[in-house]
């Protein structure tokens, strides 16, 4: 292919990346353009030079070649990679690496789809001396022109008034202004003002003295920043060993440099404490992105980031494409958490990216974790991320003691309740000692789902091949496509009336607390209590602040939260995940057991967890009960190596979806017989996925396994390119990388 072609989206207004404009390539340029190239080209009508960037290089005309436009050249400057050319470029591997359109990976790397109109600050501004605004006003006052002489009042004591305030509270029209200001009496003036998120604390407070694990870790990481070395590294340090503290100073020292940081959490939940804590480091410098905020309020923190306002970005993965002109570090807190995996085309992975990002702006990477997960820990081992440990916690009580209660052994004592004896015996003890309680349940609603006691139907959606699950007393709900339907008395299939719920939802939860201790205060935390905006604020904030005794939730409230009073941890169905159709299952509930243990005990008071489970020799409980990662990876990472799972092995899932379930099936068995004819990869499949149908849409998958991520690549390549050459109407396919 010499490239004739390119195809060139327009300097980024973000509305308009919904479509490439395709140009001549002149013959001096070939061979030395390359994808993402800033270029220069004539645009519109009067050929006005704008500049754009080059998406693909073609030899295939889209429309007749002697009526297209050729490309101007390089734009100067090119070699100096702005925020933009980064994301450009980003986009493009991510296209490359994740499938999907380039259009779809740039809507990721702009998450804003639309330019929002910017918020405007406008000031009137007295011109005069006060005494002289003072005596016109007596004259207007005369006059009785009332409103002129309100405005020059007010400016006479104050100098200078926002127009907003002047129009609602003096009741002052823009007519009144305009006629001062044509008498050269008062300036209007109009400056940016960027929505504020949110309102954090400002006051800077004074840092805090490191251990000399902290600080050796630091040193090393300044000494290494400032030798231009970038290798990823992994900050491996247990709950409460203050990572958070290691990272402030890592960001410290970058900014002192004249750059910018980025710092992902998992979690909506855990912006507000993190927030808190960084603006109390770094002040008003500091801003935040998550899925709650406004349209407009997204839009000014990444205008905010780009006009330089501020220096440090948190947020959840979307806060990874902020467009820092000079970013220097990016941090991923709580790297293992799955929430980081995008569950939409493209399907990328925010540690991957974050890879790529900061090799293409020569920025550091830390990733943080008291669980690492066993990708980012397999590669620390063999020498490919800087791997840092804290094995301590900073408080002198140590990590808290774990119980495990085998709930086979409650149920022969006719212990038939959701809390254990010990469990329930811990927590009446911290309420007496006026101590704070956590207990997490992975599980939302009220039932998981309900069910014939007698012929064992289980009521699942119609559109849907899931179980609907029971809210309150009488709503069944799909979480897939949102069908509801009443409650059902009598079974569909056998008539009778024993039908009931899987009861163990949160809400149940909160219901047997209330039961058993009556004068407990309790705050429930799940995804239907954190609806509105600012619901996980405010809840946090409540419990933070001893508003209530008991805190029952979801995943959301065991990560990374600190509350100095939380004594005791209980955890109702430890192993709810542990059997999951999921070769990430043991690791997952290792994470989660262990996160949630290191909610207890984080300040001077000791802590303790009591671990509720079925399976207690299981070697993820086993170790979450230990807290001892390495024996837990241990085991984990031979049978990966058995199974030729990630790390040590890559697995591409191809997911077929059409309406028509025999359409999709042959789609896949079709597509899985052009990998094999390559012979490039193990293909494995096609079957039925997991979930077969949803929404009417029947899915077929089958997936392809390589130890090189580059040839699955490549297989991703060839599947789209058969597809082009292949149409296939209403049939859908997505490529999901390392699926999680």
């Amino acid at each position: 292919m010499q490239g004739l072609y390119g195809d060139v989206i327009i300097e980024i207004s973000h509305e308009k990346l919904d479509r490439p404009f395709q140009y001549k390539i002149p013959e001096s340029l070939r061979g030395e353009l390359y994808l993402g190239a800033r270029v220069e080209i004539p645009f519109g009508k009067a050929d006005r030079i704008i500049k754009g960037y080059l998406i693909n290089i073609t030899d295939k005309a889209e429309f007749p070649p002697e009526k297209m436009k050729e490309i101007i050249g390089l734009s100067s400057g090119i070699g100096e990679a702005g925020a933009e050319d980064q994301l450009i470029r980003l986009a493009i591997w991510m296209k490359r690496h994740y499938g999907g359109t380039l259009i779809q990976s740039l809507r990721v790397v702009f998450p804003v789809k639309k330019v929002i109109r910017p918020k405007e600050k406008k000031t009137v501004e007295l011109l005069i001396t006060p005494a002289e605004a003072e005596s016109i006003a007596e004259e207007c006052d005369r006059k009785h022109r009332t409103a002129q002489a309100r405005l020059l009042s007010a400016l006479a004591s104050c100098g200078e008034m926002d127009l907003t305030l002047l129009r609602e509270k003096l009741n002052v029209s823009a007519a009144v202004i305009h006629r001062f200001e044509e008498q050269k009496l008062v300036r209007l003036s109009v400056e940016r003002d960027y929505r504020n998120p949110g309102t954090a604390e400002n006051t800077r407070k004074k840092v805090c003295k490191l251990t000399s694990t902290q600080q050796a870790i630091v040193d090393d990481f300044v000494k290494n920043y400032r030798m231009g070395l970038r290798d990823p590294s992994l900050l491996f340090g247990v709950t409460g060993s203050g990572k958070t503290e290691v990272y402030m100073e890592m960001i410290s020292e970058v900014l002192k440099s004249g750059k910018q940081a980025i710092v992902l959490i998992p979690e909506i939940a855990l912006t507000f404490q993190t927030v808190m804590r960084f603006c109390a480091r770094f002040g008003s410098r500091v801003s935040y992105l998550h899925s709650k905020l406004s349209a407009g309020e997204r839009y000014d923190q990444f205008c905010r980031a780009k006009d330089g306002e501020i220096d440090i970005m948190i947020g959840p993965r979307s806060a990874l494409f902020t467009p820092f002109p000079d970013l220097g570090i990016i941090i991923i807190d709580e790297e293992h958490e799955g929430s980081y995996k995008a569950e939409n085309m493209p399907k990328y992975h925010a540690r991957e990216v974050a890879l790529e990002r900061a090799r293409l702006a020569n920025a550091a990477l830390v990733f943080g974790s008291a669980t690492p997960s066993v990708d980012s820990f397999y590669h620390a081992k063999r020498g490919e991320y800087r791997l840092y440990e804290i094995r301590d916690r900073i408080s002198d009580t140590g990590l808290p003691s774990v119980y495990v209660a085998d709930l086979r052994e409650e149920l022969i004592k006719g212990n038939r309740s959701m809390f254990s004896d010990v469990l329930s015996s811990k927590i009446r003890e911290r309420l007496n000692n006026k101590e704070q309680i956590m207990l997490f349940l992975n599980r939302r609603g009220f039932a998981g789902f309900v069910s014939c006691r007698k012929c064992g139907e289980v009521m699942k959606c119609p559109h849907c091949d899931v179980s609907l699950s029971l809210h309150g007393r009488n709503r069944l709900v799909c979480h897939y496509c949102g069908y509801e339907t009443p409650m059902i008395h009598k079974c569909p299939n056998c008539g009778s009336k024993y039908v009931g719920g899987m009861r163990a939802g949160t809400e149940q939860v909160e219901e047997m607390v209330h039961g058993l201790f009556p004068e407990a205060r309790v705050l429930r935390m799940d995804a239907d209590t954190t609806k509105e905006k600012g619901g996980y604020e405010k809840i946090l904030s409540a419990f933070s602040n001893e508003e209530a005794d008991i805190l029952v939730g979801t995943q959301m409230i065991v990560k990374g939260h600190d509350f100095p009073k939380v004594t005791l941890v209980g955890i109702l169905a430890a192993d709810l995940s542990l059997y999951a159709n999921d070769y990430r299952a043991g690791e997952r509930t290792f994470q989660l057991l262990t996160q949630a243990s290191g909610r207890a005990g984080r300040a001077d008071r000791p802590g303790e967890v009591v671990i509720q489970t079925y399976s207690p020799e299981h070697y993820s409980v086993a170790a979450a009960a230990r807290q001892d990662y390495n024996d837990f990876y241990a085991e984990e990472i031979g049978y990966r190596n058995l199974m030729g799972y990630p790390p040590v092995s890559h697995m591409l899932k191809v997911l077929v979806e059409d309406k028509d379930p025999d359409r999709s099936k042959d789609m896949a068995s079709d597509m899985a017989n052009v990998v094999k004819s390559f012979g490039i990869g193990m293909v494995i499949g096609p079957a039925q996925d997991s979930i077969w149908k949803i929404k009417d849409i029947y899915r077929n998958v089958f997936y392809i396994r390589h130890a090189d991520m580059e040839v699955l690549a490549d297989d991703k390549d060839i599947l789209e390119n058969w597809r082009r050459e292949n149409p296939t109407g209403s049939t859908q396919v997505q490529f999901d990388f390392d699926p999680m």
